[in-house]
């Protein structure tokens, strides 16, 4: 596996770095893997998997292929062109998810990018760059019509955006923003567990940032719909890419200023206050209920380890004292 501590010896969020020089639609036309060749690199992605190459040596497998051998995948339903890594021009393809069975143990093995990310199966650099290319890829499958005529759309800047040839529209990738928060009161913080998630694990709250709603009102208005707990301030403090599909997670640390919790059942399935030992022994996997928290690679990890060793800093006062009762 890699090492996922960064120079301070913190945890590091999964597919959060990556030597990626990108493209951008700002950049105008993009080359081709035709007008490339050999040298160039392949981030290929079978469905949900991406295909990885074994380093002779190494622990950890590769994402980026050449052409000779990306090509048993057959053709590619999208290949666009990303950027460049240490000067060399990177594409992303993607093909059929069945298309995974041309690429045989041990040389190559496909992974889907959970499971990249929780093995460590590809360098720490290389996972923002699977980030990438997994979610514009899916925002292309997504895409293939004008949402304004609703004619065929094309690739256009290389693939970071599409272009309606009916009504002249551009169209842009798109990320959803997410806020995720660690809602503390004194010596403990609140968590919640949904219905989806595996037995005995409570994770920070989070929620997607709506239309015309500022990254602390939805802190507040996520916290109070799933709990009923009213929020003050809130600050920031780290981010992480989520490619399922094109997410990114805010994460914030938030002062509750009321302590009843009232779980919505369409919400989650529990919430409730937890002390800082009880959340220390959850990440050290010794609480003595077998409660846990999410994985290392995962920011809500990165929230709750930081409040445990004290690395939170005091969140600023709320801008508006109304805020709080938002």
């Amino acid at each position: 596996m890699t090492d996922f501590a960064d120079a301070a010896g913190r945890t590091a969020l999964a597919y959060s770095a990556s030597r990626l020089m990108r493209h951008s639609a700002e950049f105008g036309a993009a080359p081709t893997l035709a007008e490339i060749g050999p040298e160039a690199g392949i981030v290929l992605m079978a469905g949900e998997a991406a295909i990885l190459r074994a380093l002779p040596g190494e622990t950890v497998a590769t994402a980026l292929l050449s052409p000779d051998e990306a090509a048993p995948a057959g053709a590619r339903a999208v290949e666009i062109f990303l950027g460049r890594v240490e000067g060399r021009p990177v594409f992303a393809g993607s093909v059929p998810a069945e298309a995974a069975e041309a690429f045989s143990a041990p040389a190559y093995r496909a992974l889907d990018l959970r499971a990249v990310a929780a093995e460590g199966a590809v360098a720490r650099d290389e996972q923002g760059l699977l980030a990438t290319a997994k979610s514009l890829l899916a925002w292309h499958a997504r895409h293939g019509f004008c949402g304004n005529c609703g004619h065929p759309t094309v690739i256009g800047a290389g693939g970071f955006r599409r272009e309606c040839g009916a009504c002249g529209l551009h169209h842009f990738p798109r990320t959803d923003p997410v806020a995720i928060m660690l809602v503390r009161r004194g010596e403990a913080c609140l968590l919640g567990r949904g219905r989806h998630f595996k037995p005995g694990m409570y994770s920070c709250l989070a929620g997607f940032i709506e239309p015309g709603e500022t990254v602390e009102d939805a802190v507040r208005r996520e916290t109070r719909e799933e709990t009923g707990v009213a929020v003050g301030a809130v600050a920031y403090h780290a981010s992480q890419p989520w490619p399922f599909p094109a997410s990114l997670m805010i994460g914030c640390i938030a002062d509750a200023v009321s302590e009843t919790v009232t779980v919505d059942p369409e919400e989650m399935e529990d919430a409730r206050w937890f002390s800082r030992t009880e959340v220390a022994q959850m990440i050290a996997g010794h609480h003595p209920a077998g409660l846990t928290v999410p994985p290392a690679t995962a920011i809500a990890h990165l929230l709750l380890r930081d409040w445990v060793e004290g690395r939170v800093d005091a969140a600023p006062a709320a801008a508006d004292p109304a805020a709080s009762l938002a």
